[in-house]
Parts: C-alpha cells; structure tokens; sequence
C-alpha cells in the first residue's frame, strides 16, 4: 500500500475516532483510541478559548505517559506548536527555554518544579477539561502547512539550547516516508522509549498512531532499571523496535532477548548515534527474522533523512556501516572545505523536511541554513563519504558535537556550564571512543580557582543542576593547566588525542 498523507492530524483523527482499540499502554494500562480523539478535541477546544497569542508556541512539561500525547495532540489541534521539555530536565534549562521561546503558555503534565511568569495550565486543569463540551473545537485554527508542529531545544555550542522549528509539512514528509519506506504493517504494536524532548520518540510516536498501532510506553524508571527491564520487555508482545544502538546495546546483555522469546519483533529501527558492526551482527544473530533498519538525521531535518536495510550480505561487505540513501523528495551532497561538491565532506541536506531555522535565533539560523536550487538546505556539520551510487557512510564531526547514548551534546555546552561554576577558572570536555569510533565517555578538565575537597564529586553535583543528566561527564579531571594551541586556546585536540590514545 502507498501512503501519501496531506494532513496528519486528520490522519491521526480518521484512526481515532470512534476506535475502541488500544492506542497507548502505559503502566496505567490499555488507553482506546477514542480517549485519544475525545479528549484531545476537548482540550483543544478550551485551549482556544483561552485566547493565548496565535502562533506562539506552548510548552509541554512531562513525562512517558497517555496524558503528554493527548496534550501534545490537544495543542496541535487548537493551533499551537508545542515544546516538549522532559520531567527530568533541570529547572534550568526550563527557565532558559522559556526565556528563548517567549511561549504563549506553559502546561504542567506533571507538577512543575516552579512557577514561571506565564499562562499555566496544571494538571488538575487538564484533568478537569478532558470533556470539555461548553465550545467546539474550531478546526480551522489547526496546525497546518509551514505552521510549526513542534520545537525541539538541542544542546548549543554557546551554553544556551537551540530550538529546532519542525512544521506540519516537515513531519508529513518525514510520516510519509516512514510510511512507504520501511515495510511496517498496520495496527503496528511500537515500543516507545526515548523521552518526547528528544526527536527519536518522533520515529515512534506519529508513524504508529496513522497506522492505528499501540505505542507501548517504556518508563525512564524502568530503562534504568535492567532487572526490571529484562523481566517486562518479553511480556510487550513488540512487532516494532525504536531504539538508539546503544539502549539496544544494553538489551543485548540479557541473554534471553532473542528472536523466540520476541516471535513478532519484526522491525528495528535505529537513529541518533553511530550503529556499529558489532552490534548489528549480534542482533540479526539474535534476530534472524527481523528487518534492521541503520538510518540517520539532524533533528533540523526532522528526525532522519537516510536509510538502509541492514543484511548479512551488507555485513560482509563493509566493516563500518553506511547511514544508506537519501529519502526520495530529499537531495544530500557532500562539500569539501571550499564548499565544492566532493565524494568526501560535510553533508549538506535539501528537501521538505529542512527546518525553517531556530525559534528567535537568526544569527544561529543564518549559519546553518541557505537556500540552494530553490530547496531550503541545512549545513549539518556532519562529515561522511558517498559512492557513485549515492550510498552514504558517516565519518564523523566538523566540529566537536558528540552523539552519547544517541543524545546529540555540544562540548562547548558542557564547558561554558562547567566555567560558570564559581570555583572553576577554566573548563574543557572532550570525548572518549571505543574501537567502534563511538563515544563511551565525556572527560572533562578543570582548573580551579581555590581548594576543593571531593571536587569531582561537587562539581558533577553542581553542573547537574544546569545541564541534563547526559551531558554531566563521567570523569572530571583537575588539573593546574590545560594545554593551549599557538593562538591561546585550550587544546582539545591535544587532550582528546591523550584520552584515546590507548583506544
């Protein structure tokens, strides 16, 4: 079947309606597409009557629950894009995000850990308004075309994160392509375990519920727990894997997680870091029916814009694996430093999913984004080679972005974090790779400005409450200098070449 979707919240609202079939399992239990339909309606309906400035968009403070994609859905339909921030984020990137985005509204999904100087819509609000019957919802003000869908805040190389403006018609290309492309069979039962802060859950979230499938809700309680992960995952009854290589690098600790005690686990999907060799040829081992897809893409693209079938035939061919070919309706091309098309470089991406820029950002968004043959094109400072065929294999960053456990993290994030801890003179992070070139550690050194006692210890404490948890660095090094390069800078290649040298 060809799918060639043109409004997908009347795509999603075709399957829901009227549905009494299962859309979400949460820890709650089975949550019937209806209770999707009806209650995002109604809360739409009373979001528009709140009169919240048009366009501006709404953040969404939450967790792994059927409540946030209600409200996400909800937003949506009353006209609004939302920002998803996770319930484990720090108060600070909270206060930060909503000093960039100028929100119209800030709704707590669960309790908010302060109170901000705008509209707020707690949880008792919504619970109260899920059926919400005083005023229809007006259809006409939905989300549509270059509207912006959603607003995903990624880690920024100045200590501030950027928000990544996703439209309507960016996600319909991205959905359609999903749809066509990867072989997934209606009423498709999903795993959803990324945090809908970080666009991965995208993979998961829309392609499903347009297939009138069940996204089944992995706790972050659960993911760190492994005993207790172990022990659920078999019982999820999963035709579909989303997953970055490395949660599924975790999972193949446990010896049972195979093929018969997974008999419909069919598809993997795979985005937001490298996947290597190793781990695809454990898991087709284990997995000998599955079809395992590697694909790739900024979050300014809208989740990925490469794919490819990974085969045993495509693993005796290459001993690192190609990110695949672009998407049909999207041009990628390579630029050697001279910006000059090159069989080597960095990937310059063109297509209907290319962001529009960064929320109230122009000077971040002229640096990344041009126009090229008409085609709104995003700079991804992601390095790679193409062979005549169009194949594409990543080599790595133009600048010093890393992916861990498929969280894209700017280093100079950390770093402008770590400096502006009062004890801290100077701050620099570098990463840690294994044989596979993907990053197992951030290291950070650190030269203080008075004694400290357990100063690796205070430190991480301290910069958890500025930074997410993924980006705190495993190890925190004090040094009394860090080597600088002929103008005066830290050197981080020099320290990054003393981390990996016996790697």
């Amino acid at each position: 079947m060809s799918y060639k979707l043109t409004n997908l919240i009347q795509a999603i609202d075709h399957q829901a309606k009227d549905n009494r079939a299962s859309c979400y399992w949460d820890d709650q239990g089975h949550h019937p597409y209806q209770d999707l339909y009806q209650q995002s309606s109604c809360l739409a309906a009373y979001l528009q009557t709140l009169n919240l400035p048009k366009k501006s968009p709404i953040i969404i403070y939450g967790d792994q629950s059927f409540l946030m994609i209600v409200t996400m859905l909800a937003v949506v339909k009353a006209g609004y894009a939302y920002i998803p921030v996770d319930a484990d984020s720090p108060q600070e990137r909270l206060i930060q995000i909503q000093q960039i985005a100028q929100p119209a509204a800030i709704i707590g999904v669960v309790e908010l850990p302060l109170t901000l100087s705008l509209p707020t819509i707690t949880r008792m609000d919504l619970q109260e308004h899920l059926d919400y019957q005083t005023t229809a919802w007006d259809t006409s003000q939905s989300v549509q075309g270059e509207d912006n869908f959603y607003i995903i805040f990624t880690s920024g190389t100045t200590g501030v994160p950027k928000g990544v403006q996703i439209s309507h018609d960016n996600l319909l290309s991205y959905v359609n392509w999903m749809l066509n492309d990867f072989n997934l069979p209606a009423k498709v039962r999903c795993l959803s375990q990324p945090p809908y802060s970080f666009d991965l859950s995208v993979m998961d979230l829309y392609p499903t519920l347009v297939l009138g499938g069940e996204l089944v809700a992995l706790s972050h309680a659960v993911t760190a727990n492994f005993a207790q992960l172990f022990q659920v995952l078999p019982t999820y009854d999963l035709e579909e894997w989303v997953s970055t290589p490395s949660f599924v690098e975790l999972c193949l600790l446990d010896k049972n997680f195979q093929q018969k005690n997974y008999p419909r686990l069919h598809h993997f999907l795979f985005c937001g870091e490298e996947l290597t060799h190793t781990t695809a040829t454990n898991l087709l081992q284990r997995f000998p029916e599955a079809q395992i897809f590697n694909t790739y893409g900024p979050t300014e693209a809208c989740v990925a814009v490469t794919a490819i079938q990974i085969t045993n035939v495509l693993l005796k061919q290459y001993s690192r694996l190609p990110i695949g070919y672009a998407k049909a309706d999207t041009k990628i091309w390579l630029v050697d430093d001279k910006q000059q098309s090159a069989t080597a470089g960095e990937i310059m991406i063109s297509g209907p999913s290319v962001s529009k820029g960064y929320l109230h950002n122009p000077q971040k968004t002229q640096q990344a984004f041009f126009q090229a043959q008409d085609q709104w094109t995003y700079r991804s400072g992601d390095l790679a080679t193409m062979n005549a065929d169009g194949l594409i294999f990543y080599r790595g960053r133009t600048d010093f972005q890393v992916k861990l456990h498929g969280f894209r993290i700017e280093l100079e994030d950390i770093d402008q974090n770590l400096s502006a801890l009062p004890q801290v003179d100077q701050a620099i992070t570098v990463p840690r790779y294994d044989a596979n070139h993907k990053v197992v550690q951030l290291i950070a050194y650190v030269v203080l400005n008075q004694p400290l006692t357990n100063a690796s210890a205070v430190l991480k404490k301290e910069l958890a409450a500025t930074v997410m948890e993924y980006m705190v660095p495993q190890r925190i090094e004090i040094r009394s200098q860090l080597p600088q390069t002929a103008n005066g800078k830290i050197d981080r290649k020099a320290l990054m070449a003393e981390v990996n040298q016996h790697d």
